[in-house]
Protein backbone atom coordinates (compact mmCIF):
# COMPACT_ATOMS: atom_id res chain seq x y z
CA UNK A 1 0.00 0.00 0.00
CA UNK A 2 1.14 3.28 -0.95
CA UNK A 3 2.63 5.53 1.90
CA UNK A 4 1.37 8.98 1.83
CA UNK A 5 4.18 11.77 1.39
CA UNK A 6 4.94 13.44 5.27
CA UNK A 7 2.46 15.99 6.54
CA UNK A 8 3.18 19.68 6.92
CA UNK A 9 3.02 19.15 10.50
CA UNK A 10 5.63 16.61 10.14
CA UNK A 11 7.76 19.19 8.25
CA UNK A 12 7.20 21.85 10.83
CA UNK A 13 9.29 20.07 13.50
CA UNK A 14 11.82 19.81 11.27
CA UNK A 15 12.62 23.81 12.32
CA UNK A 16 12.38 26.78 9.37
CA UNK A 17 16.13 26.02 9.60
CA UNK A 18 16.47 22.67 8.93
CA UNK A 19 13.77 22.94 6.12
CA UNK A 20 15.27 26.00 4.71
CA UNK A 21 19.16 23.81 4.91
CA UNK A 22 16.58 21.15 3.54
CA UNK A 23 15.74 23.22 0.62
CA UNK A 24 18.82 24.72 -0.02
CA UNK A 25 21.13 21.22 0.08
CA UNK A 26 18.55 19.59 -2.42
CA UNK A 27 19.39 22.72 -4.74
CA UNK A 28 23.25 22.16 -4.20
CA UNK A 29 24.56 20.42 -6.82
CA UNK A 30 25.36 17.19 -6.42
CA UNK A 31 28.32 14.83 -7.73
CA UNK A 32 27.20 12.33 -10.40
CA UNK A 33 29.21 9.43 -9.25
CA UNK A 34 27.65 5.64 -9.73
CA UNK A 35 26.40 4.65 -5.98
CA UNK A 36 23.32 2.43 -4.53
CA UNK A 37 19.92 3.26 -6.12
CA UNK A 38 21.36 5.72 -8.32
CA UNK A 39 22.82 8.12 -5.63
CA UNK A 40 26.23 9.45 -5.13
CA UNK A 41 26.32 9.27 -1.40
CA UNK A 42 25.75 5.91 0.09
CA UNK A 43 26.30 4.50 3.50
CA UNK A 44 28.39 6.86 6.14
CA UNK A 45 32.08 5.37 6.02
CA UNK A 46 31.82 4.00 2.80
CA UNK A 47 35.72 4.64 1.16
CA UNK A 48 34.33 6.72 -1.46
CA UNK A 49 31.31 8.77 -2.18
CA UNK A 50 28.97 6.17 -4.37
CA UNK A 51 31.19 3.01 -4.01
CA UNK A 52 28.60 0.34 -2.96
CA UNK A 53 29.26 -1.52 0.25
CA UNK A 54 31.58 -4.48 -0.19
CA UNK A 55 29.49 -6.15 2.57
CA UNK A 56 25.97 -5.03 2.01
CA UNK A 57 22.29 -7.07 3.34
CA UNK A 58 19.93 -7.42 1.27
CA UNK A 59 16.98 -4.77 2.01
CA UNK A 60 14.70 -5.74 4.65
CA UNK A 61 16.66 -8.70 5.44
CA UNK A 62 17.68 -9.06 9.44
CA UNK A 63 20.66 -9.87 10.44
CA UNK A 64 22.78 -10.87 13.70
CA UNK A 65 24.16 -6.75 14.10
CA UNK A 66 22.05 -4.06 12.21
CA UNK A 67 23.47 -2.97 9.19
CA UNK A 68 24.89 0.48 8.41
CA UNK A 69 21.82 2.35 6.88
CA UNK A 70 22.06 3.67 3.05
CA UNK A 71 21.81 7.50 2.52
CA UNK A 72 19.56 9.34 0.59
CA UNK A 73 21.25 9.70 -3.00
CA UNK A 74 19.77 13.14 -2.51
CA UNK A 75 19.86 14.19 0.99
CA UNK A 76 22.92 12.68 2.27
CA UNK A 77 22.88 13.31 6.22
CA UNK A 78 19.47 11.52 6.25
CA UNK A 79 18.93 8.13 6.06
CA UNK A 80 16.88 6.28 2.82
CA UNK A 81 13.90 4.28 4.56
CA UNK A 82 11.08 5.35 1.68
CA UNK A 83 11.02 3.53 -2.15
CA UNK A 84 9.90 5.35 -4.72
CA UNK A 85 7.63 3.35 -7.07
CA UNK A 86 8.06 5.68 -10.03
CA UNK A 87 11.99 6.67 -10.17
CA UNK A 88 12.60 2.86 -8.68
CA UNK A 89 14.87 4.80 -6.46
CA UNK A 90 15.24 4.89 -2.20
CA UNK A 91 14.74 8.10 -0.73
CA UNK A 92 14.54 9.83 2.63
CA UNK A 93 10.91 11.04 4.03
CA UNK A 94 12.00 14.52 2.96
CA UNK A 95 12.15 13.87 -0.77
CA UNK A 96 8.11 12.94 -1.33
CA UNK A 97 7.54 16.07 0.64
CA UNK A 98 10.23 19.07 -0.53
CA UNK A 99 12.62 16.84 -2.69
CA UNK A 100 12.27 15.81 -6.81
CA UNK A 101 9.71 12.99 -5.17
CA UNK A 102 7.06 15.45 -4.27
CA UNK A 103 3.42 13.28 -5.30
CA UNK A 104 5.45 10.42 -6.07
CA UNK A 105 3.34 7.38 -4.62
CA UNK A 106 6.32 5.72 -1.78
CA UNK A 107 6.30 2.71 0.63
CA UNK A 108 8.39 1.83 3.36
CA UNK A 109 11.77 0.09 2.33
CA UNK A 110 10.69 -2.56 4.78
CA UNK A 111 7.15 -3.11 2.57
CA UNK A 112 8.30 -2.75 -0.78
CA UNK A 113 11.01 -5.42 0.40
CA UNK A 114 7.77 -7.54 1.29
CA UNK A 115 6.13 -6.76 -2.12
CA UNK A 116 9.31 -7.37 -4.38
CA UNK A 117 10.10 -10.97 -2.55
CA UNK A 118 6.52 -11.65 -2.89
CA UNK A 119 7.31 -11.02 -7.05
CA UNK A 120 10.06 -12.90 -6.59
CA UNK A 121 8.52 -15.72 -5.24
CA UNK A 122 5.83 -16.01 -8.13
CA UNK A 123 8.51 -15.77 -10.54
CA UNK A 124 10.88 -18.81 -8.68
CA UNK A 125 7.25 -20.50 -8.96
CA UNK A 126 6.04 -19.74 -12.41
CA UNK A 127 9.79 -20.32 -13.45
CA UNK A 128 9.13 -24.27 -12.06
CA UNK A 129 6.31 -24.68 -13.51
CA UNK A 130 7.81 -23.79 -17.00
CA UNK A 131 10.79 -26.06 -16.62
CA UNK A 132 8.36 -28.89 -15.70
CA UNK A 133 6.38 -27.66 -19.06
CA UNK A 134 9.68 -27.62 -20.94
CA UNK A 135 10.33 -31.08 -19.50
CA UNK A 136 7.15 -32.28 -20.43
CA UNK A 137 7.82 -31.01 -23.94
CA UNK A 138 10.92 -32.71 -24.32
CA UNK A 139 8.93 -35.78 -23.24
CA UNK A 140 7.06 -35.30 -26.08
CA UNK A 141 9.16 -34.97 -28.56
CA UNK A 142 10.93 -37.83 -27.33
CA UNK A 143 7.69 -40.16 -27.46
CA UNK A 144 7.10 -38.72 -31.22
CA UNK A 145 10.43 -39.70 -32.03
CA UNK A 146 10.06 -42.89 -30.71
CA UNK A 147 6.75 -43.07 -32.16
CA UNK A 148 8.27 -41.73 -35.48
CA UNK A 149 11.27 -44.36 -35.30
CA UNK A 150 8.35 -47.20 -34.66
CA UNK A 151 6.19 -45.76 -38.30
CA UNK A 152 9.47 -45.46 -40.19
CA UNK A 153 10.01 -48.91 -39.24
CA UNK A 154 6.65 -50.21 -39.73
CA UNK A 155 6.57 -48.19 -43.31
CA UNK A 156 9.45 -49.59 -44.46
CA UNK A 157 8.95 -53.46 -43.44
CA UNK A 158 5.20 -53.73 -44.95
CA UNK A 159 7.00 -51.53 -48.40
CA UNK A 160 9.73 -54.68 -48.31
CA UNK A 161 6.68 -56.70 -47.71
CA UNK A 162 5.02 -55.60 -50.67
CA UNK A 163 8.06 -55.43 -53.05
CA UNK A 164 9.04 -58.68 -51.48
CA UNK A 165 5.23 -60.12 -52.54
CA UNK A 166 6.40 -58.05 -55.80
CA UNK A 167 9.30 -59.81 -56.76
CA UNK A 168 8.09 -63.13 -56.10
CA UNK A 169 5.08 -62.87 -58.54
CA UNK A 170 7.64 -61.58 -60.91
CA UNK A 171 9.45 -64.55 -60.24
CA UNK A 172 6.87 -66.69 -60.50
CA UNK A 173 5.57 -65.13 -63.50
CA UNK A 174 9.26 -65.29 -65.22
CA UNK A 175 8.79 -69.32 -64.22
CA UNK A 176 5.72 -70.00 -65.50
CA UNK A 177 6.79 -68.29 -68.53
CA UNK A 178 9.85 -70.43 -69.04
CA UNK A 179 8.34 -73.12 -68.20
CA UNK A 180 5.67 -72.64 -71.23
CA UNK A 181 8.53 -72.11 -73.54
CA UNK A 182 10.19 -75.32 -72.11
CA UNK A 183 7.17 -77.15 -72.30
CA UNK A 184 6.14 -75.74 -75.81
CA UNK A 185 10.09 -76.52 -77.08
CA UNK A 186 9.92 -80.20 -75.41
CA UNK A 187 6.90 -80.77 -77.29
CA UNK A 188 8.14 -79.51 -80.82
CA UNK A 189 11.64 -81.52 -80.20
CA UNK A 190 9.37 -84.58 -80.25
CA UNK A 191 7.62 -83.93 -83.31
CA UNK A 192 11.07 -83.12 -84.87
CA UNK A 193 12.15 -86.42 -83.74
CA UNK A 194 9.29 -88.25 -84.68
CA UNK A 195 9.91 -86.48 -88.39
CA UNK A 196 12.91 -87.50 -88.69
CA UNK A 197 12.53 -91.12 -87.35
CA UNK A 198 10.19 -91.39 -90.32
CA UNK A 199 12.44 -90.18 -92.82
CA UNK A 200 15.17 -92.68 -91.40
CA UNK A 201 12.51 -95.06 -91.93
CA UNK A 202 11.58 -94.28 -95.55
CA UNK A 203 15.71 -94.36 -96.38
CA UNK A 204 15.81 -97.57 -94.87
CA UNK A 205 12.84 -98.84 -97.20
CA UNK A 206 14.04 -97.12 -100.22
CA UNK A 207 18.00 -98.65 -99.79
CA UNK A 208 15.90 -102.05 -99.12
CA UNK A 209 14.44 -101.36 -102.46
CA UNK A 210 17.11 -100.34 -104.28
CA UNK A 211 19.14 -103.43 -103.42
CA UNK A 212 16.04 -105.79 -104.62
CA UNK A 213 15.89 -104.06 -107.97
CA UNK A 214 19.19 -103.81 -108.27
CA UNK A 215 19.58 -107.77 -107.92
CA UNK A 216 16.53 -107.43 -110.59
CA UNK A 217 18.90 -105.65 -113.00
CA UNK A 218 21.62 -107.95 -112.82
CA UNK A 219 19.73 -111.43 -113.26
CA UNK A 220 20.69 -113.16 -116.26
CA UNK A 221 18.02 -115.26 -117.02
CA UNK A 222 15.81 -112.90 -118.93
CA UNK A 223 12.48 -114.69 -117.95
CA UNK A 224 13.23 -114.60 -114.67
CA UNK A 225 14.14 -110.68 -115.07
CA UNK A 226 10.86 -109.64 -116.24
CA UNK A 227 8.92 -112.20 -114.09
CA UNK A 228 10.80 -110.52 -110.93
CA UNK A 229 10.23 -106.57 -112.97
CA UNK A 230 6.67 -107.40 -113.42
CA UNK A 231 6.15 -108.25 -109.61
CA UNK A 232 7.82 -105.29 -108.60
CA UNK A 233 6.78 -102.62 -111.56
CA UNK A 234 4.23 -101.10 -109.51
CA UNK A 235 5.81 -100.62 -106.41
CA UNK A 236 8.79 -99.39 -108.56
CA UNK A 237 6.36 -96.57 -109.84
CA UNK A 238 5.58 -95.69 -106.55
CA UNK A 239 9.39 -95.09 -105.47
CA UNK A 240 9.27 -93.49 -109.02
CA UNK A 241 7.10 -90.28 -106.93
CA UNK A 242 9.50 -87.57 -105.97
CA UNK A 243 9.99 -87.80 -102.35
CA UNK A 244 7.70 -85.22 -100.52
CA UNK A 245 9.44 -82.65 -99.00
CA UNK A 246 9.35 -82.06 -94.75
CA UNK A 247 8.70 -78.74 -93.44
CA UNK A 248 9.11 -78.70 -89.79
CA UNK A 249 6.20 -76.70 -88.27
CA UNK A 250 7.62 -73.78 -86.83
CA UNK A 251 7.17 -72.63 -83.30
CA UNK A 252 7.69 -69.46 -81.90
CA UNK A 253 6.36 -67.20 -78.40
CA UNK A 254 5.34 -64.17 -79.70
CA UNK A 255 2.26 -64.31 -78.00
CA UNK A 256 4.05 -65.12 -74.28
CA UNK A 257 6.33 -62.39 -75.34
CA UNK A 258 3.82 -60.30 -76.36
CA UNK A 259 1.91 -60.56 -73.05
CA UNK A 260 5.23 -59.55 -70.69
CA UNK A 261 5.81 -57.10 -72.80
CA UNK A 262 2.51 -55.33 -72.49
CA UNK A 263 2.95 -56.62 -68.61
CA UNK A 264 6.13 -54.49 -68.60
CA UNK A 265 4.77 -51.65 -70.14
CA UNK A 266 1.50 -51.44 -67.74
CA UNK A 267 4.49 -51.46 -64.38
CA UNK A 268 6.22 -48.80 -66.06
CA UNK A 269 3.42 -46.84 -66.85
CA UNK A 270 2.52 -46.96 -63.18
CA UNK A 271 5.40 -46.33 -61.54
CA UNK A 272 6.36 -43.24 -64.05
CA UNK A 273 2.55 -42.07 -63.13
CA UNK A 274 2.02 -39.05 -61.73
CA UNK A 275 0.86 -39.60 -58.49
CA UNK A 276 -1.87 -37.47 -58.90
CA UNK A 277 -3.24 -39.32 -61.62
CA UNK A 278 -2.82 -42.69 -59.45
CA UNK A 279 -4.31 -41.49 -56.86
CA UNK A 280 -7.23 -40.23 -59.06
CA UNK A 281 -8.10 -43.72 -59.96
CA UNK A 282 -9.46 -44.64 -56.44
CA UNK A 283 -11.26 -41.06 -56.77
CA UNK A 284 -14.74 -40.89 -54.87
CA UNK A 285 -16.91 -38.25 -53.90
CA UNK A 286 -18.36 -38.22 -50.37
CA UNK A 287 -21.74 -37.21 -49.90
CA UNK A 288 -22.04 -35.84 -46.06
CA UNK A 289 -24.89 -36.85 -43.80
CA UNK A 290 -27.87 -33.87 -42.43
CA UNK A 291 -28.37 -36.29 -39.50
CA UNK A 292 -24.99 -35.99 -37.99
CA UNK A 293 -24.29 -31.80 -38.78
CA UNK A 294 -24.77 -29.79 -36.12
CA UNK A 295 -27.99 -27.17 -36.29
CA UNK A 296 -25.04 -24.18 -37.05
CA UNK A 297 -24.44 -25.94 -39.99
CA UNK A 298 -26.03 -26.09 -43.63
CA UNK A 299 -25.82 -28.46 -46.43
CA UNK A 300 -26.17 -27.76 -50.49
CA UNK A 301 -28.45 -29.24 -52.55
CA UNK A 302 -25.55 -31.89 -53.55
CA UNK A 303 -24.82 -32.29 -50.25
CA UNK A 304 -21.14 -31.77 -51.12
CA UNK A 305 -20.78 -28.32 -49.39
CA UNK A 306 -21.11 -27.45 -45.72
CA UNK A 307 -21.10 -23.63 -44.33
CA UNK A 308 -21.05 -22.08 -40.82
CA UNK A 309 -24.63 -20.05 -40.19
CA UNK A 310 -25.39 -17.63 -37.27
CA UNK A 311 -28.95 -18.98 -36.28
CA UNK A 312 -28.83 -22.82 -35.74
CA UNK A 313 -31.72 -24.60 -36.69
CA UNK A 314 -34.41 -26.26 -34.56
CA UNK A 315 -33.93 -30.09 -35.44
CA UNK A 316 -35.47 -32.97 -33.95
CA UNK A 317 -33.74 -34.31 -31.28
CA UNK A 318 -31.16 -37.42 -33.37
CA UNK A 319 -28.67 -39.37 -31.83
CA UNK A 320 -26.17 -38.77 -34.74
CA UNK A 321 -26.07 -35.63 -34.33
CA UNK A 322 -23.21 -33.67 -33.11
CA UNK A 323 -24.91 -31.06 -30.79
CA UNK A 324 -21.90 -29.17 -29.23
CA UNK A 325 -19.13 -29.13 -32.26
CA UNK A 326 -19.83 -27.91 -35.64
CA UNK A 327 -18.74 -31.38 -37.00
CA UNK A 328 -20.49 -33.58 -39.76
CA UNK A 329 -19.79 -37.20 -41.24
CA UNK A 330 -20.08 -37.84 -44.30
CA UNK A 331 -22.61 -40.51 -45.70
CA UNK A 332 -20.53 -42.95 -47.24
CA UNK A 333 -18.11 -45.05 -45.39
CA UNK A 334 -14.75 -47.38 -46.67
CA UNK A 335 -13.92 -50.39 -44.73
CA UNK A 336 -11.90 -51.84 -47.22
CA UNK A 337 -9.71 -51.02 -50.28
CA UNK A 338 -8.19 -47.83 -51.46
CA UNK A 339 -9.85 -44.43 -51.64
CA UNK A 340 -9.10 -41.02 -52.78
CA UNK A 341 -11.50 -37.93 -52.20
CA UNK A 342 -10.77 -33.86 -52.13
CA UNK A 343 -11.60 -30.81 -49.92
CA UNK A 344 -12.08 -27.29 -51.09
CA UNK A 345 -10.84 -24.75 -48.08
CA UNK A 346 -10.38 -21.27 -50.00
CA UNK A 347 -13.61 -20.36 -48.54
CA UNK A 348 -13.29 -21.80 -44.65
CA UNK A 349 -11.75 -19.05 -43.01
CA UNK A 350 -9.39 -19.32 -39.99
CA UNK A 351 -9.92 -22.72 -38.97
CA UNK A 352 -10.84 -26.20 -40.34
CA UNK A 353 -10.42 -29.89 -39.52
CA UNK A 354 -10.38 -32.63 -42.02
CA UNK A 355 -10.23 -36.59 -41.36
CA UNK A 356 -11.97 -39.53 -41.06
CA UNK A 357 -13.69 -40.86 -38.26
CA UNK A 358 -15.64 -44.39 -36.74
CA UNK A 359 -19.05 -43.95 -36.38
CA UNK A 360 -18.35 -44.71 -32.99
CA UNK A 361 -17.54 -41.35 -32.18
CA UNK A 362 -19.49 -39.88 -29.42
CA UNK A 363 -21.93 -36.97 -30.54
CA UNK A 364 -23.08 -35.38 -27.25
CA UNK A 365 -21.47 -33.09 -25.68
CA UNK A 366 -17.24 -31.21 -26.30
CA UNK A 367 -15.61 -33.35 -24.62
CA UNK A 368 -12.43 -34.97 -26.01
CA UNK A 369 -14.62 -37.95 -27.05
CA UNK A 370 -16.29 -35.79 -29.41
CA UNK A 371 -13.43 -33.81 -30.89
CA UNK A 372 -12.14 -35.02 -34.19
CA UNK A 373 -8.72 -36.32 -33.67
CA UNK A 374 -8.78 -36.26 -30.21
CA UNK A 375 -9.52 -40.15 -29.42
CA UNK A 376 -8.73 -43.69 -31.04
CA UNK A 377 -12.18 -43.27 -33.55
CA UNK A 378 -10.56 -40.49 -35.43
CA UNK A 379 -7.57 -39.11 -37.24
CA UNK A 380 -7.63 -35.38 -38.63
CA UNK A 381 -5.21 -32.21 -39.94
CA UNK A 382 -5.78 -29.05 -38.70
CA UNK A 383 -5.52 -25.79 -39.72
CA UNK A 384 -5.60 -22.98 -37.33
CA UNK A 385 -4.44 -19.23 -38.13
CA UNK A 386 -1.84 -20.52 -40.85
CA UNK A 387 -0.16 -23.07 -37.93
CA UNK A 388 -0.95 -27.06 -39.17
CA UNK A 389 -1.68 -29.99 -36.90
CA UNK A 390 -2.25 -33.51 -37.76
CA UNK A 391 -4.24 -34.93 -34.35
CA UNK A 392 -5.14 -38.70 -33.32
CA UNK A 393 -6.11 -39.86 -30.19
CA UNK A 394 -5.04 -36.48 -28.53
CA UNK A 395 -1.37 -36.44 -29.80
CA UNK A 396 -0.74 -34.24 -31.94
CA UNK A 397 2.53 -33.65 -34.80
CA UNK A 398 2.87 -29.96 -35.71
CA UNK A 399 2.85 -30.23 -39.97
CA UNK A 400 5.32 -27.54 -41.39
CA UNK A 401 3.75 -26.39 -45.19
CA UNK A 402 5.39 -23.43 -47.08
CA UNK A 403 2.02 -22.89 -48.44
CA UNK A 404 -1.58 -22.13 -47.16
CA UNK A 405 -3.49 -25.05 -49.03
CA UNK A 406 -6.57 -23.94 -50.92
CA UNK A 407 -7.33 -27.56 -51.53
CA UNK A 408 -6.39 -30.99 -49.68
CA UNK A 409 -6.01 -34.34 -50.84
CA UNK A 410 -6.67 -37.31 -48.75
CA UNK A 411 -5.65 -41.18 -49.64
CA UNK A 412 -6.88 -43.76 -47.66
CA UNK A 413 -5.53 -47.27 -47.84
CA UNK A 414 -7.78 -49.53 -45.66
CA UNK A 415 -6.01 -53.37 -45.95
CA UNK A 416 -2.37 -51.16 -45.63
CA UNK A 417 -3.28 -48.97 -42.55
CA UNK A 418 -2.85 -45.71 -44.78
CA UNK A 419 -4.38 -42.22 -44.44
CA UNK A 420 -2.30 -39.32 -45.95
CA UNK A 421 -3.08 -35.80 -46.59
CA UNK A 422 -1.83 -33.86 -50.14
CA UNK A 423 -1.73 -29.97 -50.47
CA UNK A 424 -3.31 -30.54 -54.24
CA UNK A 425 -2.58 -26.92 -54.87
CA UNK A 426 1.01 -26.81 -54.98
CA UNK A 427 1.41 -30.49 -57.14
CA UNK A 428 0.70 -33.06 -54.41
CA UNK A 429 2.88 -31.96 -51.65
CA UNK A 430 2.50 -34.46 -48.84
CA UNK A 431 1.72 -32.73 -45.45
CA UNK A 432 1.37 -35.67 -43.19
CA UNK A 433 0.73 -39.41 -42.73
CA UNK A 434 -1.04 -41.65 -40.28
CA UNK A 435 -0.41 -45.27 -40.26
CA UNK A 436 -3.14 -47.56 -38.03
CA UNK A 437 -4.69 -50.65 -37.93
CA UNK A 438 -8.30 -49.59 -38.96
CA UNK A 439 -10.62 -52.22 -36.84
CA UNK A 440 -14.34 -49.84 -38.30
CA UNK A 441 -15.71 -48.23 -41.54
CA UNK A 442 -13.86 -45.42 -42.08
CA UNK A 443 -16.38 -41.92 -42.47
CA UNK A 444 -14.93 -39.09 -44.08
CA UNK A 445 -15.34 -35.89 -41.37
CA UNK A 446 -15.36 -32.19 -41.46
CA UNK A 447 -15.13 -29.86 -38.68
CA UNK A 448 -15.59 -25.64 -38.66
CA UNK A 449 -14.30 -22.46 -37.25
CA UNK A 450 -16.26 -20.56 -40.22
CA UNK A 451 -16.71 -20.44 -43.62
CA UNK A 452 -17.43 -23.22 -45.97
CA UNK A 453 -16.05 -26.29 -46.82
CA UNK A 454 -17.14 -28.09 -50.23
CA UNK A 455 -15.76 -31.60 -51.66
CA UNK A 456 -14.55 -31.81 -54.65
CA UNK A 457 -15.99 -33.65 -57.40
CA UNK A 458 -13.27 -35.25 -59.31
CA UNK A 459 -13.88 -36.81 -62.75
Amino acid sequence: MAMAAPSTAAAADLGPRKIFGAREMSRAPQPEAPGKFGGPCGRPGDAAAGAGPAKAETLGGAGPERAVPWLCPDHCDRTAELFCSRCKRCVCALCPLLGSHQGHPVRLVHEEVGFKQKDIQKCLKQLALKKKQEVTNISKVNKATADLKEHSEAAKMWITGKFTELRLLLDEEEMAAKQFIDKNTQQAFRTYDEQVELCHERINNMNNFSYKIQKIHQQEDPIQLLQEYTASEKEMMQQMIPTELCYPIPVTFEHAKTYYRNLSTAVFTTLQMSLEVRLKEDARIPTLEPDTMHSRLRLSDDRLTVTCVLISKIQLCNPQRFDKLWQVLSRDSFFSGSHYWEVDLLKSGLGWWIGVAYSSIQRKGDSEASRLGFNRESWCIKRFDLEYWAFHNGERTRITTDNDPEKIGIFLDYEAGILSFYDVTCGMTHLHTFNSRFQEPLYPALRLWEGSITIRKLP
